[in-house]
């Protein structure tokens, strides 16, 4: 097989270079959504998932014309009460996803390109679904600010955790990994207060 047929991709449009991008990114897996060819490989997903983040992250991949690959990026998160052992007031709640949409909108300087996001927030009764949109005409770059705006997301999360409340999983070990890269195992273990 020439390069050319080995880059030119398949009728989705997505060329094979951006799949070993991801796959030498080492923090994406396949999402098989498609077997056009019907051989059973991984040469017609467009899809791929996020192996790095305790949520729900997901990248989308389609031409964009002229070269340029555009990047659907969709991160789920739970909401407040979802992850919390305690009741969280209606007030409190609202309150927690205002601060979250407007600290996820202030996105500027996390991806590598020269990019302007304006981020889709949308709260649902137990998650917030967050999608960004961006195209590149290099699509090593593409995947890492694709990988960056999901870590972007989860760092957003964890820091505006409320303290006071006794958290659950996944976010009691966030919690607790981020005490830890911080130096701040001391402050207590129970997983609630950040």
């Amino acid at each position: 097989m020439s390069d050319s047929e080995h880059d030119a991709g398949n009728e989705t449009g997505i060329p094979r270079r951006v799949r070993r991008t991801f796959g030498d990114h080492g923090s994406f897996e396949p999402v098989d959504i498609d077997d056009s060819d019907g051989d059973g490989g991984d040469d017609d997903t467009n899809v791929w998932t996020s192996e790095t983040t305790a949520f729900d992250g997901e990248v989308a991949v389609f031409s964009a014309g002229d070269g340029r690959l555009r990047f659907a990026v969709t991160v789920r998160v739970p909401s407040l009460s979802a992850v919390t052992a305690d009741e969280v007031a209606d007030v409190v709640e609202t309150g927690w996803f205002e601060t979250f949409e407007r600290r996820v909108a202030d996105v500027g300087g996390v991806t590598r390109g020269d990019h302007e996001f304006d981020p889709d927030v949308d709260r649902g009764v137990d998650d917030v679904v967050v999608r960004f949109e961006l195209s590149d005409i290099n699509e090593r770059r593409g995947v890492d600010d694709a990988g960056a705006l999901i870590d972007f997301v989860e760092g957003t999360y964890v820091q505006g955790v409320i303290p006071g409340y006794e958290y659950t999983e996944p976010v009691a070990g966030l919690i607790s990994s981020a005490r830890r890269q911080g130096g701040d195992e001391a402050d207590g273990a129970d997983g609630g207060a950040f």
